[in-house]
């Protein structure tokens, strides 16, 4: 059975200007990637380095009824979010993404607590992550337009250290470039509101999935990311988020991992083959017997853009997993039919 260590907590996952590589149980206090010394050869302008660190979030949340991701991004040549909701019996669906380009919302760089909003034509949101607090929040509102109805959000993602293990890792692309994310997978409470008619959400009976990341990326960048989340047939909530990605050394350290009843496991590196393209079965294994999924698209999702030097595409469908998941214990987590998100990005900035 594959194990990894999980380290003991640390301030920032930078110290004395090098990048620590490894997998935590507890977020950093601060993740500050400009505190690396000499992150690249020849050192550029500090401007020209902050521009290479790319940033966001991610919240994704669903019951019986309904799906819901946001991912807010600085990419620091321009600001972007993306909305989805989706009603699962009657098919209702809302898209919604805005660019702005050039300067706009910083992402924190401390989740204790720090706050951060944005307000522009047809679109508020704002994020408290407050792990002081045990909670993370998000509230947006997007205005009706010609192709859309209204909707309106507020979530609290329940983080309490004492019903869910977070997973925090620092990963290497090189000796001096790096990415961070922090995971979590936790029952949500709330309300929404799509076309006038409000949500209740009830947090038995949800589960979400919160991500924050941060990376010297490299400047063609090329990652998959597949993430489901439910109640098992023993009713249990569990959520997985597993990803394929240019970091070193992924079987001692990656960013995959599995939360049962708020208990986080961490998993071996995986393969994510997509033989027939983005719309057909994309295949998730690996080589520890531990990880073996399909997950069948049912709504896609593309954005991408083209800007002179730059361009970048990114697949996000909607759809089904099938297959199995196994925890620490070697228990497995059958999952059958369960939505969830494949995520594929190219990027060259």
């Amino acid at each position: 059975m594959y194990t990894r260590e999980i380290q003991s907590h640390r301030a920032s996952p930078i110290e004395q200007g090098k990048p620590l590589q490894g997998t935590w149980d507890t977020p950093f206090d601060k993740v500050d990637l400009m505190a690396v010394r000499r992150a690249f050869p020849i050192p550029p302008p500090r401007w020209t380095q902050e521009c290479r660190i790319k940033e966001w979030q991610v919240f994704v949340m669903q019951d019986q009824r309904f799906f819901f991701e946001a991912v807010f991004g600085n990419i620091k040549y321009f600001r972007w979010a993306q909305v989805f909701f989706y009603n699962k019996e009657t098919k209702e669906k809302l898209r919604f993404r805005k660019l702005i380009p050039f300067r706009g919302w910083q992402m924190p760089q401390s989740l204790s607590n720090a706050l951060i909003d944005s307000r522009s034509h047809g679109f508020f949101f704002r994020i408290h992550n407050w792990l002081d607090a045990d909670l993370i929040k998000v509230d947006l509102d997007i205005e009706a337009a010609r192709t859309r109805p209204s909707f309106t959000a507020h979530l609290e993602y329940e983080a309490a250290k004492s019903s869910v293990t977070p997973m925090a890792v620092n990963l290497l692309f090189s000796q001096t470039q790096c990415m961070y994310a922090y995971k979590v997978v936790a029952p949500v409470r709330g309300d929404l509101v799509f076309a006038g008619d409000h949500i209740g959400l009830n947090p038995a009976q949800t589960v979400g999935f919160f991500g924050d990341f941060k990376g010297h990326y490299p400047y063609r960048m090329h990652s998959v990311w597949c993430t489901g989340l439910g109640f098992d047939e023993e009713n249990r909530r569990y959520g997985f988020s597993v990803a394929e990605n240019q970091t070193k050394e992924t079987f001692k350290n990656n960013e995959n991992a599995l939360w049962v009843d708020g208990k986080m496991t961490p998993l071996p590196p995986v393969h994510i083959t997509i033989p027939q393209g983005i719309e057909s079965d994309w295949v998730i294994q690996d080589m520890e017997g531990m990880v073996d999924l399909v997950f069948t698209p049912q709504e896609p999702m593309h954005s991408g853009f083209t800007l002179l030097i730059a361009n970048g595409e990114y697949n996000t469908p909607l759809g089904y997993y099938n297959g199995a998941v196994l925890d620490a214990a070697g228990n497995a987590v059958l999952i059958h039919n369960h939505w969830g998100l494949g995520e594929q990005v190219n990027l060259r900035i």
